[in-house]
């Protein structure tokens, strides 16, 4: 996996919209430094980056970026109960690839 993409995922899921902007500004940074494609790992352990919003539009090029890998990693089972939407989005999303 590359360091960009370990750094990313190591910080832990997007902030909400209460994030103050230096916080948002930073996710933002570190998710534009990952290039595409990404590969299969990388965009399984993307998909736990998901926070609880949109967080300002980084979780839209959060799964366009995992949505770069060219084989989909949808979960064998649907996601749990504690799943974010954006899980899901991503799961159906793939599910029509």
């Amino acid at each position: 996996m590359r360091p960009e993409v370990q750094t990313f995922v190591a910080v832990g899921p997007l902030p909400d919209w209460d994030a103050d902007e230096e916080e948002i500004d930073r996710r933002a940074n570190q998710l534009e430094a990952i290039s595409a494609p990404v590969t299969a790992d990388e965009a399984h352990a993307l998909t736990a980056c998901f926070g609880p919003d949109d967080c300002y539009g980084l979780a839209w090029s959060l799964l366009h970026l995992i949505e770069t890998s060219p084989e989909p990693v949808p979960p064998v089972t649907p996601p749990d109960a504690d799943a974010t939407d954006w899980q899901h989005t991503l799961r159906n999303r793939w599910g029509n690839r």
